[in-house]
């Protein structure tokens, strides 16, 4: 059975609109601040190590939680280089990677999470607002489309499951006009959209307010136990600190025993030139909304403020041995696919072509969202695996991680989605297979009406899986 992603699109178009496309994230093409690389040794109450959402958000919370602290954040790389700067700037309330998954592991607690995540959304929308973050915040809320039959019958659950207002073929096709579209699902107030770049940046601008020093280019390679506290060997000097959080996300975590717990997953993007106010007319699109189908292959999209379409999704890449390497990023087979299902959703915007085309690894989690865990006597706090859905999460987890080092129980510690980890993904060559093999399988369901084979029904049962 054919999808409508299989339809044939003019291979001269595809070409044509790639040609002139720059490769590297559009959002990480604009100026901005350096930071000096760590020389010599200094000491610090709280070393965070990574300088994406995670770190950010940790190093910022912590400063305000306790004004004197000497706080330290490090990168191996730039502030917000990674998959903070690459991802598709989707702000999403959801602390679960969605209500059906949430709900599926914690039924007992899903009411709870998703008001967790509603007050976390919330909470940032005015942590911007306060500290006058330049981000380009749109609160535009999220419509989901159906793209084949079968997916029209889940819009309409999830709607009377409370996510949202189910919208018919014609009332999702007058918000924007695909012909691929059969239904709709629409949330108002559950996702934000932001420029991910420059929320990096300008967390790190308030982190620098607030009394945080940033290293850039200073690369931790080892933790050790010193006495009460903690040595980190970083750069070209090393940190003495008593408490630390790990926020490296997809790189390989400085503890041993976290390292299987997610798979480094390669998401491929593609960004339009500046829709002209002609083109724009052709779709509509006048309220903004980010928009994402649902299939298991899904692609996402949304609007730029200057009004590019950032189109991304699809394609979801794992190579052997869970290795993060530049070179996975140039993957021509998956920009060409994700042009062809572009001209597939809006053929009447054939004249539009890509100014940029990028790529990054995601920390895929076999649960499909983040999880913590205390280290080194609880001196050290870690969080990773958010698969994909970590732009609004991550406020969250840096809140868990300082709370987790506190040692005092509160709401979020006591959550049962924070108290237990994941399973771990097994070690090559299981993992290849395993991965490749649900892929598979997860493409065939979208070939056969959703329906799920018996692989992916008996992971469904484990509480295993695999997503972007």
């Amino acid at each position: 059975m054919q999808t409508v992603f299989d339809s044939p699109v003019d291979p001269q178009l595809v070409e044509r609109s790639l040609a002139g496309s720059a490769f590297g994230s559009m959002w990480l093409d604009i100026p901005r601040p350096s930071y000096e690389q760590l020389s010599g040794s200094l000491t610090a109450d709280l070393v965070v190590v990574g300088a994406g959402y995670t770190g950010l958000w940790t190093a910022l919370h912590a400063a305000e939680r306790n004004p004197g602290q000497k706080i330290v954040v490090v990168d191996a790389a730039r502030v917000g280089w990674a998959a903070s700067g690459r991802n598709g700037g989707f702000v999403d309330a959801s602390l679960t990677h969605g209500r059906a998954n949430g709900k599926a592991r914690w039924p007992n607690e899903i009411d709870k999470l998703e008001a967790m995540g509603r007050e976390n959304l919330d909470g940032m929308q005015a942590d911007i607002q306060r500290l006058g973050l330049d981000v380009d915040w749109q609160r535009t809320g999220m419509l989901t489309v159906a793209t084949e039959p079968h997916q029209v019958a889940w819009l309409r659950e999830a709607a009377d499951d409370g996510e949202g207002r189910f919208l018919s073929e014609q009332e999702v096709r007058a918000e924007v006009a695909s012909p691929t579209y059969r239904a709709g699902l629409f949330n108002p107030d559950s996702t934000a959209i932001v420029h991910p770049a420059k929320l990096a940046i300008e967390l790190a601008r308030a982190c620098v307010a607030a009394g945080v020093q940033i290293f850039e280019h200073t690369n931790v390679t080892a933790m050790e136990s010193a006495g009460s506290g903690l040595r980190f060997t970083a750069g070209n000097g090393s940190i003495t600190a008593e408490r630390a959080v790990l926020a490296t996300n997809v790189f390989r975590s400085l503890i041993p025993g976290n390292r299987l717990r997610t798979v480094p997953v390669y998401d491929y993007v593609l960004s339009t030139e500046p829709l002209s106010d002609a083109q724009l007319d052709r779709i509509g699109w006048a309220n903004r909304q980010g928009i994402g189908d649902c299939a298991n292959q899904f692609h996402y999209y949304r609007l730029s403020k200057d009004n590019r379409i950032v189109w991304g999704g699809y394609d979801a890449i794992y190579h052997f041995g869970r290795r993060v390497e530049p070179v996975y990023e140039n993957r021509p087979a998956s920009y060409r696919r994700l042009a062809q299902h572009f001209f597939i959703t809006f053929p009447q915007l054939d004249d539009v072509r890509f100014s940029h085309r990028w790529a990054g690894a995601i920390d895929t989690s076999t649960r499909f969202c983040a999880h913590w865990g205390l280290a080194r006597g609880g001196r050290v706090a870690y969080v990773n695996g958010f698969t994909g859905l970590g732009v609004g999460a991550a406020r969250f987890a840096a809140d868990v991680c300082l709370d987790l080092l506190d040692g005092k129980p509160t709401d979020r510690t006591e959550l049962e989605m924070v108290r237990k980890r994941p399973l771990p993904f097994p070690p090559e060559p299981l993992a290849s297979i395993g991965i490749q093999a649900t892929r598979w399988s997860l493409d065939r369901a979208d070939h056969n009406a959703g329906r799920r084979n018996l692989l992916l029904r008996a992971l469904d049962a484990l509480g295993l899986g695999f997503d972007s």
